[in-house]
């Protein structure tokens, strides 16, 4: 008896393929899932440099619960103001599609949650993964109220680089030894700057080199020649920091929640709202080792905590090297110099995208932004509301256009619901008046208007934007944050930027992918994306010392068409002004 055959032919092949793919497309929904908490925003006895603060936390943790989903999980997160203070949540760098209400920025896309109110946030992880993070976004309440959210890859996805044996959140903050509301208030009363920090945290504690820090400092427990990954965040309010281990080099794999080609390094700079994820292999002598991180600090002239925050890398043989006579004092790695704009430039350089990606090449929207400081001349001088430069105020904006947020009702409800005289839709795509950004600037351009204004963009738009920093004041590194976005970063560099020259230098082949972004000192840097997402969305500095003074605005993104192209209608419990 012949031995029967059976062969496939093209069509019914093509046809077992694509049950096969959408079969795999099924399971992967069927195994995503819903995730439930509850944050309790509360006053808490918190303990640092030796004093004791009735501190803002969630659910009494500071710094807050990390969550951790997976990419196509939805999230339910029943948020109970139980502070004084008026609060919401946002989850940074998000894309949100569709679905402004759960973004969270006070004003923006809603009105604050009370106290004694509640609001939960509901959304979903849409096609991303890898290390975000939440925090309160009222005043300066992200001073204590934050956490990390941990985005994994779907089940039976792997990562793009060898499984490491452990995983550690290392959320980099700041410690004010009082009530950094209060730090705010007196700012905005006197129109000076603020007071600086008295600590840097890793994970909320100082570490070995602040007093009455020594007993808590973080500990990062490892096996020789074991691989580890470490998620980084800078959490803190208003200072871009450096950071290293001793004797190790790490590996840069992701950024943002978006995978970069790897390289190593030595030390990585973050500015605030940035996340960066390391591989770290435990290949030195079984010892004590810091990590330790310091302020990199761009504007001159102006207060700033020159302080080290460290936590621990601790091999666990280190005690059998101890019990040898070897010391067991860590070392400390070499920070780079607070000014050290060389080092953190060359590093930010290198992030790249893995391979090839699709970036608008036909722009449709070609927007050039200053950004920076000001100043507002005071109608009393040499009174206690006049303490910033020479009698005057602070002040900080885009474009000219010092942001005022609204106080009775948010951005996104007054779009949504047709209220008039909330906003105008004016925003200046380009400065109002041209001159020289990095120069020389006359006084008479250093006092910006003010405004609530947004700029409309239509669904689907290619847009370029060139982030350009001045001299007012002072040159400084501001790092831009774009709500409900990512973008690609598709050149900086120093100086001003020349429209006729630089675009020839861009990266259009493998820039990396970005929600938070710093412009150079004195510098520019440029970013591309396409407006896929609808609704009202705040781009602003994320050092919050200039966003309450205004260096802010807010893109306006209508809906395309039909409904996967439109702004969802708000839950029944959003809050009302």
């Amino acid at each position: 008896m012949e031995a029967s055959s059976f062969t496939l032919k093209p069509w019914s092949s093509c046809l077992l393929l694509c049950l096969l793919a959408f079969l795999t497309l099924l399971a992967s929904f069927a195994v995503a899932e819903t995730h439930y908490h509850e944050f309790v925003v509360q006053a808490t006895p918190v303990k640092r440099l030796c004093r004791t603060h009735t501190t803002i936390t969630v659910n009494g943790q500071f710094p807050g619960p990390t969550l951790e989903v997976r990419n196509g999980d939805s999230l339910a997160i029943k948020v109970t103001n139980r502070a004084k203070y008026n609060v919401t949540i946002h989850w940074h760098g998000l894309r949100q599609l569709r679905n402004p209400w759960a973004d969270g920025p006070e004003y923006i896309t809603q009105c604050p949650i009370r106290p004694g109110a509640t609001y939960t946030y509901r959304f979903t992880i849409q096609d991303q993964e890898g290390t975000l993070w939440w925090h309160a976004h009222s005043k300066w309440l992200r001073a204590t109220v934050y956490g990390a959210l941990i985005i994994y890859p779907r089940l039976g996805s792997p990562y793009p680089f060898s499984m490491p044996k452990k995983e550690f959140p290392l959320l980099l903050g700041e410690w004010w030894d009082r009530n950094p509301l209060d730090v705010q208030r007196l700012a905005a009363f006197t129109g000076g700057a603020p007071n600086a920090s008295d600590a840097y945290t890793i994970n909320g504690q100082p570490g070995d080199l602040y007093r009455c820090s020594k007993q808590e400092t973080v500990r990062i427990p490892v096996e020789s020649g074991e691989t580890i990954l470490l998620r980084i965040i800078n959490s803190a309010l208003n200072q871009e920091l450096f950071f290293s281990i001793a004797n190790h080099r790490l590996t840069v794999v992701s950024a943002d929640a978006a995978y970069t080609k790897p390289f190593a390094t030595r030390v990585i700079m973050l500015g605030p709202g940035q996340t960066t994820d390391v591989l770290l292999t435990a290949d030195q002598p079984p010892a004590h080792y810091y990590a330790a991180a310091s302020a990199y600090q761009t504007a001159q002239n102006a207060p700033f905590d020159n302080t080290t925050t460290t936590a621990i890398l601790e091999y666990k043989s280190a005690a059998c090297s101890s019990k040898k006579g070897q010391s067991s004092v860590p070392a400390l790695p070499l920070l780079p110099a607070y000014n050290d704009t060389a080092t953190a430039t060359a590093y930010t350089v290198q992030i790249k995208s893995p391979s090839r990606v699709q970036i608008p090449t036909q722009i449709d929207e070609n927007l050039f932004f200053i950004v920076g400081l000001g100043l507002i001349n005071c109608t009393v001088p040499n009174s206690p509301r006049c303490q910033g430069p020479n009698n005057t105020r602070f002040a900080a904006s885009m474009n000219n256009v010092s942001f005022v947020f609204p106080t009775t009702t948010s951005l996104m409800q007054a779009y949504y619901n047709g209220v008039p005289g909330v906003f105008t839709t004016d925003f200046p795509p380009v400065p109002p008046v041209q001159f020289d950004y990095t120069g020389n600037v006359p006084r008479g351009l250093w006092t910006p208007s003010r405004g609530t204004k947004l700029y409309k963009l239509k669904y689907g738009s290619s847009v370029q934007i060139v982030l350009q920093d001045t001299s007012i004041v002072t040159t400084e590194d501001h790092p831009m944050h774009l709500h409900g976005y990512h973008f690609y970063v598709v050149g900086s560099g120093f100086g001003n930027f020349n429209p006729r020259t630089d675009p020839a230098k861009f990266n259009l082949i493998d820039p990396p992918l970005r929600n938070t972004i710093g412009t150079n000192p004195g510098g520019w840097v440029a970013i591309r994306f396409v407006a896929d997402n609808p609704g009202v969305w705040l781009m602003h500095c994320h050092l919050d010392a200039h966003l309450v003074l205004g260096l802010a605005m807010a893109f306006l993104v209508e809906n395309g068409n039909g409904p996967l192209q439109s702004v969802i209608p708000p839950p029944a419990d959003l809050p009302q002004c």
